[in-house]
């Protein structure tokens, strides 16, 4: 009886363990810290086109879409759209950290095209920063 208990005892230990190993290994949970610690962090399944990628930068989350077509030579990720999960959440950012986010997505996917949802897209293609002042 007392050698089962030790047994089981023993397993609990081991579970616990394992559980604690996994969780701190976890993907999610990396992107979450570096998110707090306003890292840069891409977290991403490459061989499921369906599934999106996030990344996180200066403490802003994105998420991006993936869309399947034709290249030259194979099928790969052709489009991208890019989108923060909190628009409020962008306030610093400049046209060169967009550029610096483009930069680390197309290491990932070379043939892929990224378009960038609103409001970003709109702050990318205007030509002056500053809003309309009047006196």
């Amino acid at each position: 009886m007392g050698l089962l208990i030790r047994i089981i005892f023993l397993m609990i230990i081991l579970l616990l363990i394992y559980s604690g190993i996994r969780y701190l290994l976890h993907p999610k949970r990396k992107l979450e810290l570096a998110h707090e610690q306003k890292r840069f962090y891409f977290l991403d399944d490459p061989n499921n086109v369906r599934k999106n990628f996030t990344l996180t930068y200066k403490g802003v989350l994105f998420e991006g879409e993936k869309y399947l077509g034709m290249t030259t030579d194979s099928f790969d990720v052709i489009s991208i759209f890019v989108f923060p999960k909190d628009v409020g959440a962008l306030k610093g950012l400049t046209k060169n950290d967009f550029k610096t986010i483009e930069q680390h997505i197309l290491q990932h996917y070379k043939n892929a095209k990224i378009d960038w949802k609103s409001p970003i897209k709109e702050f990318l293609n205007s030509d002056d920063n500053l809003p309309n002042q009047t006196m």
